[in-house]
Formats: structure tokens, sequence, C-alpha cells
């Protein structure tokens, strides 16, 4: 979706500034926040492009004013009221106002614990042929979806050249949308800054697109 979330190429924000030492947290809350994320995660009623999906579909002014955790934490308010996990007068009151669900067990923590040591790959061990091969030329389609997509607005119609062919993921546009994960494959294209920015130079834009968001340049 053309949201807030979606900054490349966008003037008038600002440098980015890297802090130095940055812990992975600022404060307790923070925490707080991505633990809960993963313990309502892992009772399996929404996946990882449905939560992206959530923290990126509000009001640009609440999402440019809104930190990190502060979306993890709205996006997941929602997904949980969305998913019957509570009910918004739950979430006001602070506490269960009906019996709980006899289905929703909380997640073992070593269980939780090996998954996070673990981490999670979206590729698939799926034998599906490649439209396009190492060093093609391609242009991305000119599509604006109203919902999930990791396709930035700023490549939309530019064209470039398969760099790398990554292997077959799940598709996060239909994945999100609880349509099923479409593996295909997913591939590094290369973008002269020209091309994108209009700059001269010998600059090089790499960025990660399926299949689908892929034609013949």
């Amino acid at each position: 979706m053309n949201g807030a979330h979606d900054l490349g190429g966008l003037h008038g924000l600002g440098p980015i500034r890297r802090e130095e030492n940055e812990p992975v947290f600022h404060a307790e809350w923070e925490r707080r926040a991505f633990a809960l994320n993963l313990a309502l995660g892992m009772l399996g009623r929404w996946n990882i492009d449905m939560g992206r999906f959530y923290r990126e579909n509000r009001d640009p002014l609440d999402y440019l004013a809104s930190s990190y955790y502060e979306l993890w934490t709205k996006g997941l308010e929602r997904l949980g009221i969305d998913k019957g996990l509570f009910t918004a007068e739950e979430l006001k009151a602070g506490r269960a106002l009906a019996a709980r669900d006899p289905s929703l067990k909380a997640a073992d923590v070593e269980r939780t614990r090996q998954a996070i040591r673990a981490g999670r790959s979206a590729k698939v061990d799926t034998a599906i042929p490649a439209r396009f091969s190492g060093g093609q030329g391609v242009r991305v389609r000119n599509a604006h979806p109203a919902t999930h997509t990791r396709m930035p607005r700023y490549c939309r119609g530019r064209a470039g050249t398969i760099h790398i062919d990554h292997g077959v993921f799940v598709f996060p546009d239909t994945h999100a949308m609880g349509q099923g994960p479409k593996p295909q494959h997913c591939y590094s294209v290369r973008f002269t800054a020209q091309e994108l920015w209009g700059e001269s130079g010998n600059a090089s834009v790499f960025v990660d697109l399926w299949d689908d968001y892929l034609e013949p340049a």
C-alpha cells in the first residue's frame, strides 16, 4: 500500500542519525511490547506479513508520530481484536471480561526461546521455475495495491537487471491477506541511481523483488 511507511525517495524528513552503541531496547516497555508480539504471534492466528500490514496500515500522521515499538503495540492491539483474542472493551479495561477461548493456550517459554534463537526464513523448498535469469533486463510493474506489498514506490515502472536469484520464497502480498503463500522466485534487482533518481554517477541500488512484481524490459 502507498502509506507513510514507504519513504524511499521522499524529501524533507531529515537525515538518518546512527546511534552509537544503540541498545536493543531503549525502555522496559519496548521489551514488553516485543515480548507480547512474540507471545500472541505464537498462537498462530496471523503471520509475519499480516503483522507488518497492521503496523503500516495507519493514518500517516499517526504513523510518522509513532516510534518503532509504538507501531508494534498499535498493530498488535488491532490484530488481537480482529483475530478474536480479546475485545476492544477488554483492551480498554485491561482485563478479561468474559471466559477465555478454551482453544487458546499460552506459548511454551522454552519453545519460544528456541524459535527466536533458530530464526525463521520465508524461503520455500519447492521446485518452481524462475521467470527471469541473471543478467536479464526487467521492469517493475507500475502497480499500486491497496494492501501489503514489498514493492517500493520509488522503483515502480523503472527498469533494472536481475543480479541474483535468491530462490523461492513466500509471496508477502497474498500471505498478508490470508490468501496463501503463493511461492515464487525473489531476485536482487540492480537499478542505476540515474534510473531511479535522475542522478549521474556510477552508484547502483539493489532491491529484492518477487516474480509477480516484474515483467520483461
